[in-house]
């Protein structure tokens, strides 16, 4: 005799049995989605911490699937209906990042639902978890930036992305809550002055937040001209941090580690002292390249000079060595640049 429900519960057994034959095939689609997002931040010039993922576990999406609500499945078509199968995380340190690396995603990708939980919670007068969700494909025909190679992100067509995008406190409040709560013990007569803490939590966390994007704002609009020339017989990733600022004073910052990058380009084409980036971007017409670029999100320091070095020097700076990872990208904007304009 089979239990009670047996066949009711068929279809999640089937599902889960589907789900675990397709695993590794979604674990290098997350993979796949991380270089993706990844890349499109770089190429953007967006800042950001972190971009990572993770692939919903068999155990995990068997749970969710046997969930039900007044009696009946939450997921009557769990392979279908359960949407965080293959999850991505970007971590900014700033809030409107957030939304730079959300419009970045809409522009680049097929934005299936967007949901801004922070704002939600703000417009029922609550303090508490804050976080863009944003479930996303990739866009049919070739990849953005890759003219012609159709197959450049084959592995991903089909596969749907549930991408979480927080600043670095919102992530820091919602790991330790998620912690507590599920993996704590919590007495029963704590559980009112624990509610209350996390909410106090939460509303200090938004006020910082606020704090460090004023103390960037603060230090872009304080920034000098030039930094202090050093003994070094080329340019640093920290003086280039430095000039870039105030040489783009309305631009973002960029990723750490996308100063001292590009400047070795700088090395490669011979250009050894700030000074000497200062004479050469006198030849650039800043104004031009940003309507050419059409820049729909805002384009960090590192992105302004990127382009403006492939103005100035064109497939010279396509081929440098440096460069060998992004070929297709920067032909796709050089074109861009020397079209003519209408």
């Amino acid at each position: 005799m089979s239990e009670p429900g047996s066949a009711e519960r068929e279809p999640v057994r089937e599902a889960v049995r589907t789900y675990a034959s397709r695993q590794p095939q979604l674990a290098a689609a997350t993979a796949g989605y991380v270089t993706l997002i990844r890349t499109l931040l770089d190429d953007a010039g967006i800042d950001y911490l972190s971009v990572t993922g993770r692939t919903k576990s068999v155990a995990s999406f068997a749970a969710k699937a046997n969930r039900t609500e007044d009696g009946s499945p939450l997921y009557p078509e769990p392979l279908g209906q359960i949407t965080d199968q293959i999850g991505v995380r970007v971590i900014t340190y700033v809030h409107s990042d957030v939304a730079a690396v959300a419009e970045l995603l809409a522009d680049e990708l097929t934005i299936l639902d967007d949901r801004d939980l922070g704002e939600e919670t703000a417009r029922s007068g609550r303090f508490g978890y804050a976080s863009r969700h944003l479930l996303v494909r990739t866009t049919d025909g070739p990849a953005q930036g890759e003219p012609g190679d159709g197959d450049a992100h084959a592995d991903l067509a089909g596969h749907r992305a549930s991408v979480q995008v927080r600043t670095v406190l919102q992530h820091a409040w919602a790991e330790f809550e998620h912690d507590i709560r599920y993996k704590g013990n919590v007495p029963e007569d704590a559980a009112a002055d624990l509610d209350r803490r996390f909410t106090l939590a939460a509303g200090l966390i938004e006020l910082a937040d606020r704090e460090f994007a004023t103390i960037r704002e603060r230090i872009q609009a304080a920034a000098p001209g030039n930094p202090t020339e050093g003994e070094a017989d080329h340019i640093v990733g920290q003086d280039l941090a430095t000039f870039l600022a105030g040489h783009y004073s309305d631009a973002g910052w960029s990723h750490t580690d996308h100063y001292d990058w590009i400047a070795g380009l700088l090395a490669e084409l011979g250009i050894d002292t700030v000074d000497d980036l200062g004479d050469l971007l006198t030849s650039v017409d800043a104004d031009a390249v940003i309507r050419r670029m059409g820049y729909r999100y805002p384009a960090g320091a590192v992105r302004r000079l990127d382009d403006a070095l492939l103005a100035i020097f064109g497939e010279q700076y396509v081929t440098l060595a440096g460069n060998s990872h992004r070929v297709p990208l920067l032909r796709a904007r050089l074109e861009k640049l020397t079209t003519p304009e209408s």
